[in-house]
């Protein structure tokens, strides 16, 4: 029966961040968008907690006004972390302008719902370039399960702690890692549409952590767009796909 030990997996995600910094970053910073979302909550705190907070730097990224961009500086004051506040509002805008300035290519909605998004990611990693950094991906297991997530926007990353790790599973280390109750505990909203990730989703995260974790999904509509949005969204999460030609390479045909 599945159980999950939460200090065993946070020792082992601060471990591997570690890790995976000394293989690939030593000495370098962790930079990381912060939503004041339980998912940036958590990252930055097990950055923290791997790292030292001297070497993690959060990017606040509203677009115009954001209601809750309060909990967001919460999250960094409680950690104690470098943090950029920079709005977005006018590069979103500025792309808008010259695409609805074409006359006849129709800005449909989900392009502006995600259109955010891929501009939070690139100033992150202008952030992150500009200070010897290494970008963190937020995304977690449930998101991710669904398709919940913006290609080349929040799904990108140099590293990525949650990947693996259900909502559940995020929400207990966050308490394991002292986080504010209201940072853990905040409904999920995406941000962009203005609705919480349940409500566009169509089931409660609680349904979908135990359907991954258990195979249990006792209402059998849940389960069906579950099983749908799985099938319909897996080419997020594979590489990009490459035509493969056949030619001879040195790296991996040499010593044939």
């Amino acid at each position: 029966m599945y159980q999950f030990d939460v200090k065993d997996t946070t020792a082992k995600c601060v471990q591997w961040i570690r890790d995976w910094f000394e293989e690939n970053g030593k000495g370098c910073n962790a930079v990381l968008g912060i939503s004041g979302g339980k998912d940036s909550s958590v990252v930055a705190a097990l950055c923290v907690e791997a790292l030292g907070k001297d070497h993690v730097i959060g990017v606040l990224m509203p677009c115009g006004e954001q209601a809750d961009i309060d909990m967001a500086r919460k999250l960094v004051n409680h950690l104690g972390i470098k943090n950029y506040e920079i709005n977005i509002k006018s590069a979103v805008d500025g792309i808008v302008n010259e695409m609805e300035g074409l006359g006849d290519l129709e800005i449909t909605k989900q392009t502006r719902t995600n259109l955010p998004a891929r501009i939070r990611m690139s100033t992150v990693y202008a952030v992150s370039q500009s200070m010897n950094g290494r970008v963190a991906n937020t995304c977690n297991l449930s998101e991710d399960w669904v398709g919940y997530s913006t290609r080349y926007g929040d799904s990108a990353g140099d590293f990525s702690p949650l990947s693996h790790l259900t909502v559940t599973e995020v929400k207990a280390i966050g308490r394991e890692l002292g986080l504010p109750a209201d940072l853990v505990d905040k409904v999920p909203i995406d941000g962009l549409s203005g609705k919480s990730d349940e409500e566009n989703l169509g089931f409660t995260y609680a349904m979908l952590d135990r359907y991954i974790r258990e195979g249990v999904c006792e209402d059998e509509v849940a389960k069906a767009r579950i099983d749908d949005l799985h099938k319909r969204n897996l080419f997020k999460l594979e590489l990009m796909p490459s035509f493969q030609p056949g030619l001879y390479r040195c790296d991996t045909d040499c010593n044939k």
